[in-house]
């Protein structure tokens, strides 16, 4: 309703997760990285959490608009199923007939559909979404779909995308072998006040806009405080905000107007009290106390020294993706180059043809 108003060519805070409206703060970065490396490792599990909302559905739409063609790849949304029937959802995404089988003839089934694959130089990916749903016995069903092997390589790969309470699952002392298969994890966190104002510019950009977004300084910390910097919510909010700018025929975003706004929103609908990180009143902090139960007097010293160490780790995995990136590429071109040599030396020449 408000697009052509302000000049844009598409709804630039839409729900529905676009792989074109993709913005890689840096945690959204490093999950991509750990799902591409995932990729480049071909085997393992990859385990993605976040909190309703902070972009693991587009994170995993973005890594399947770009995945190369020999990646067969599924995304599967689980609610609470058994396993026989979680197995079924596998084999029927891969477009197998399910129907009148029971769990052995499925499994059956797509083991060979997983070696036919391989055959073809091809691979399986499953990525499950909302896994948070998933019990302990179906996650042991998918760490079972792994031994699915080819020469000592999984024919299916999984990456499990959850809010967080799929932690406390995993941690579970009975899935000790389920975690020993986990190459990489990661938690997404919301955005900072520095990444939502990129977060908005970007999607506005994306969305037809040109320069800065149309939004006065002041009224960017008060979107952040709202939304708590979560995607989706910034996404619902922003929306309306333009909308109301619409009909309110204003051009320029003030934080009047986005404070008017968030009065409506409040009235509308049951708004939780500001809270820290820790779940507590903003006035309460939470000392910082290891195992032994010492209090961490310079906390925030420790804190910025953790900061400066995952820094430097995200830096080391993302070299390690691209190198890995290039190593395929270099072994997929000699292994083509040693197949066109086999096949010209297969190839009899003209004289012996005319022998």
């Amino acid at each position: 309703m408000y697009e052509s108003f302000y000049g844009l060519s598409a709804k630039p805070f839409q729900l529905t997760p676009d792989p074109s409206f993709f913005f890689a703060s840096k945690w959204h970065q490093r999950a991509l990285a750990y799902l591409q490396y995932g990729l480049s490792q071909k085997e393992g599990f990859i385990v993605i959490t976040g909190d309703i909302g902070t972009g693991k559905t587009t994170i995993a739409n973005s890594l399947l608009a770009d995945i190369e063609d020999e990646i067969h790849a599924v995304q599967i949304v689980t609610p609470k199923l058994s396993p026989e029937e979680l197995v079924k959802i596998v084999a029927a995404k891969f477009g197998l007939a399910t129907e009148g089988r029971n769990k052995a003839e499925v499994l059956q089934a797509l083991e060979g559909y997983l070696q036919n694959l391989h055959a073809k130089n091809s691979r399986a990916l499953l990525i499950v979404d909302e896994a948070q749903n998933l019990p302990l016995e179906m996650i042991e069903e998918l760490r079972m779909l792994s031994n699915f092997q080819e020469s000592g390589k999984p024919l299916l790969q999984s990456f499990l995308l959850g809010q967080k309470e799929l932690q406390p699952i995993l941690r579970a002392s009975n899935m000790e072998q389920f975690r020993q298969r986990i190459v990489a994890s990661c938690h997404l966190k919301p955005l900072t006040l520095e990444e939502t104002i990129s977060y908005i510019n970007f999607r506005l950009n994306q969305a037809g806009w040109r320069g800065q977004a149309p939004i006065d300084e002041a009224a960017f910390s008060l979107i952040q405080g709202f939304t708590l910097g979560i995607p989706r919510k910034i996404n619902t909010f922003m929306d309306r905000v333009f909308l109301y700018s619409f009909l309110e025929e204003v051009t320029q975003i003030s934080a009047s107007i986005v404070e008017a706004v968030i009065d409506e929103v409040r009235e509308e609908m049951f708004e939780p009290d500001e809270v820290n990180e820790q779940g507590m009143p903003e006035d309460e902090q939470v000392p910082l106390v290891t195992p032994k139960g010492h209090r961490v007097k310079d906390s925030e010293y420790y804190k910025g020294m953790l900061v400066e160490l995952i820094d430097a780790l995200d830096d080391a995995v993302l070299h390690k993706v691209k190198l890995t990136q290039y190593m395929d590429k270099l072994l997929k071109k000699k292994y083509q180059t040693y197949v066109r040599l086999k096949d010209s030396d297969k190839a009899p020449d003209k004289g012996e043809q005319g022998e």
